[in-house]
């Protein structure tokens, strides 16, 4: 796609995109739950607030747990409500697992995110494909630029933007964004017109969060915040990961609070958490229900 037709396609989104967020309810008892579906952004894509992440340590807990107990936890989240699953063709087997794990659901009751890695050398064509035939499906609902964490990506990535726009008229990606690591690429984020889905870390103690070197253990919490609150006011979605921390919340307040931080004080759409048991699926339900009363 040349440079003229992703620049015409984003003057086109941008005219016809009109921002569809959550409706702001006065109520407690109205404010919703875990299981609820919401729009991200100027996106249209519709997903659970809350996912079943497949990116544990890369995968390698789910990984672990083979494909039957897999496909029983997924199965149990998707009984449980959670209709959004999410992987990237960094997490090794997830996209085949995954697509296991689905087979024989319903593909328009459930929304699925991919993540690819801008390489050089690469077709993002052949990339796209190569993973929806992976996961067996024949479109992602959600396609981001994985692991962006330098403040040149806006330029160095051009020939990927290109690429999952071109997927997106082709109606095999339905929705496109990035996501982020350290603060010099995510101060990129405010203003991209390119961007409709931005994939923030987010959590009330920093663990692993954005700082300025992109490998911090500890980031920068309240600029983090403030660069989420900027791209929700121009109608970009936020997705949060490491909600615990990447596993360092080893107490449940812990994880309720990092769950009522990134709802109440972020103001994020929605959040991906990685889980090994059913157990685990359950808490994370009831600690979102419990932030959002």
């Amino acid at each position: 796609m040349a440079h003229t037709s992703r620049r015409n396609f984003l003057r086109t989104a941008l005219a016809a995109g009109a921002f569809v967020g959550t409706r702001s309810l006065p109520l407690r008892a109205a404010r919703g739950s875990a299981t609820d579906w919401v729009t991200l952004g100027k996106s249209d894509v519709k997903v659970t607030r809350l996912a079943l992440g497949t990116g544990t340590f890369s995968g390698r807990v789910q990984r672990e747990l083979g494909q039957d107990q897999f496909t029983r936890l997924v199965r149990h989240a998707y009984d449980r409500g959670i209709r959004f699953f999410e992987t990237s063709e960094t997490y090794g087997e997830m996209h085949k697992m995954l697509g296991v794990a689905l087979k024989g659901v319903p593909r328009d009751s459930y929304a699925l995110m991919s993540k690819v890695t801008t390489r050089e050398g690469v077709d993002p064509q052949a990339k796209i494909d190569e993973l929806r035939k992976l996961a067996n499906t024949e479109y992602f609902d959600i396609m981001l630029m994985h692991w962006q964490h330098v403040a040149s990506w806006p330029t160095d990535t051009v020939r990927w933007q290109d690429g999952i726009l071109e997927a997106q008229s082709k109606k095999i990606v339905k929705g496109h964004g990035a996501s982020v690591h350290g603060l010099p690429a995510l101060r990129k984020f405010p203003g991209n017109q390119w961007l409709d889905i931005a994939m923030i870390r987010m959590n009330h103690k920093g663990a692993h969060m954005d700082g300025e070197d992109f490998n911090a253990s500890t980031g920068n919490v309240s600029e983090v915040v403030e660069h989420v609150k900027q791209v929700h006011a121009q109608g970009m979605g936020v997705i949060s990961m490491k909600l615990v921390g990447e596993g360092s919340f080893t107490t449940r307040e812990d994880r309720q609070a990092s769950l009522k931080f990134a709802f109440n004080t972020a103001g994020v759409d929605a959040v991906t958490i990685g889980y090994k048991s059913p157990a685990e699926v359950d808490e994370a339900i009831e600690n979102l229900n419990l932030a959002l009363a």
